[in-house]
């Protein structure tokens, strides 16, 4: 791929034919993808009996009411235990860690954000926790996408942040006008 064609920024799409139950459905959140690697963070997975709140506790900081029954999402297979928070691009580590993606979004991954989260002033107007992400290799997304198990679109702040886990497959694919009934899980090249 040509340095303009990476995906940093985009929303990755599964189709039916990936073939991994791991991401069956799944709608990743690219936010750094070079000719070396490619990482993103799956939003429509949420972490079954783990809520924000929770999280902030164990840490020793506070949770504010209004978030405390936010759920955490488990962003993908590799490294599990470790935490991202996907947010708003108005708030940026102060040790330069967050990355960020076009429409203003931004990740960062030091407990510097949940810090902010835990305060009242100084924190992102939108966050998610995330636990692990998703990673590839040198070419291997690229293959991935050639072989027809992944579709792209822009990501924007309203799928990521308001459009609830359940429906964020079926909202990423409204945006490329796809109808999922029509999917298949055979994939092919025209």
């Amino acid at each position: 791929m040509e340095p303009a064609a990476y995906l940093t920024g985009q929303l990755l799409i599964a189709l039916p034919a990936i073939g991994d139950p791991r991401f069956d459905r799944a709608v990743a959140l690219i936010f750094a993808h070079d000719a070396d690697h490619a990482m993103g963070l799956v939003l429509n997975r949420r972490l079954e009996g783990l809520r924000l709140g929770e999280v902030l506790e164990q840490l020793g900081l506070p949770s504010p009411e209004s978030r405390r029954l936010e759920p955490v999402l488990i962003g993908g297979p590799v490294q599990p235990e470790r935490g991202f928070v996907i947010h708003s691009d108005d708030f940026r580590a102060k040790d330069g860690a967050t990355l960020l993606a076009p429409g203003g979004l931004a990740c960062t991954p030091t407990r510097e954000a949940l810090e902010a989260i835990s305060r009242d002033t100084g924190r992102p107007s939108q966050s998610r926790l995330v636990l692990g992400y998703a990673g590839w290799g040198p070419g291997q997304l690229e293959e991935e996408i050639r072989r027809n198990v992944w579709l792209t679109c822009p990501a924007d702040q309203e799928i990521v942040f308001e459009t609830p886990e359940s429906k964020v497959w079926t909202a990423a694919l409204a945006r490329l006008g796809v109808d999922p009934s029509l999917l298949t899980s055979e994939a092919g090249q025209a």
